[in-house]
């Protein structure tokens, strides 16, 4: 996983330090030193906006500024569930597919029912049908973030 210096500094570069600074008010120095490692009295990088931001959700346990961030780069946010071992593959399998599919089933359910009120959707509505799908995608997440970790492979 790439550092949030890296990350600046792979988001900067291609516009540029200088027209970035320009831009933001800011001294080209300063963003040169968010491009830096910080934290360290050997580095000279300083303190980037994507680590006080972290440390704001981290205090305060919200992170309601990272998914307002998404939205604002029209984009949205599913957070990694944690994944558990499962014990019997088979079943924690099929088990995982069935659980994906009912919170399919129920997120058309809410479209098919808000629809049917009218022939249409309207904010009220879409309000369910956003909870259902945030709801299948979390689901889905956790089932491949346990594929990832290995935790249906048992033939080691």
């Amino acid at each position: 996983m790439k550092k949030s210096h890296e990350v600046l500094k792979s988001a900067i570069t291609p516009c540029g330090a200088k027209a970035v600074a320009a831009e933001m008010g800011l001294s080209q120095s300063m963003i040169y030193k968010w491009c830096q490692p910080s934290g360290n009295p050997d580095c000279s990088g300083s303190e980037n906006p994507l680590d006080r931001l972290l440390e704001i959700c981290r205090l305060t346990g919200d992170d309601s500024a990272i998914n307002w961030l998404c939205q604002q780069t029209d984009s949205f946010r599913v957070k990694n569930p944690a994944a558990e071992a499962a014990t019997d593959i088979k079943q924690s399998v099929l088990g995982n597919t069935q659980v994906i599919l009912k919170e399919f089933s129920e997120m058309l359910e809410a479209v098919t029912e808000s629809y049917a009120n009218g022939q249409r959707i309207d904010l009220k509505e879409s309000e369910r049908v956003r909870k259902e799908w945030d709801e299948l995608k979390s689901i889905a997440e956790q089932f491949v973030c346990a594929c990832e970790q290995g935790l249906f492979d048992h033939s080691n």
